[in-house]
């Protein structure tokens, strides 16, 4: 049996520009691993209620769990205040999340105490604050590079990009790590 394009029509949500709230939750009650996608709002119509609801929000640590309708797809999100303004965030949908506490018990060894620490001093000699700047997408400016010396007539020259080495030994990967981050900041 096939489904006809009018059939599956009928079972669109209706558009709306609405969002409904259902409900407030502790800002903590939902986790990281529960969002998709981040979208700012900005005020429609009434700018006093917009900012007295991200006021609220931030003074009750509370987020709503709202509904919309979107490209003619339903939505479930969190509706927080960051900073003064409103960000409403999608959620993924619960047949889409594992609980950490649903994954199976890692297997094997447990690390040895060297592994330990030489870890810990991994993390202390990577610590550091987190600028996005930082993080770039190098395929894309691969792309575009290429992109502008084919324009210009230019045989541009395509390189690999070199996969790294795997090493077998955990206590291994952390020494070379541990070194060569010890040599940089030496060298710094």
């Amino acid at each position: 049996m096939l489904l006809e394009d009018k059939e599956l029509e009928a079972l669109e949500p209706k558009p709306s520009r609405e969002i409904e709230i259902a409900e407030f939750v502790p800002t903590e009650a939902v986790s990281q691993q529960w969002y998709e996608r981040p979208y700012y709002l900005a005020p429609d119509g009434d700018v006093k209620a917009y900012f007295a609801l991200a006021e609220a929000l931030n003074k009750t640590e509370r987020e709503g769990i709202a509904h919309w309708v979107m490209r003619n797809k339903a939505y479930v999100g969190a509706l927080r205040a960051e900073g003064e303004y409103l960000m409403l965030v999608t959620l993924r949908n619960a047949e889409e999340v594992i609980s950490a506490s649903d994954l199976p018990k890692p297997a094997g060894r447990a690390p040895t105490q060297k592994e330990l620490s030489m870890a810990k001093q991994l993390v202390e000699l990577l610590e550091d604050e987190f600028n996005p700047a930082d993080y770039k997408d190098e395929y894309r400016q691969r792309v575009m590079k290429f992109i502008e010396h084919k324009a210009k007539g230019k045989a541009p020259r395509l390189r690999a990009v070199k996969a790294k080495r795997k090493s077998t030994s955990l206590d291994s990967v952390l020494a070379k790590s541990v070194a060569s981050l010890r040599k940089e900041k030496r060298a710094a």
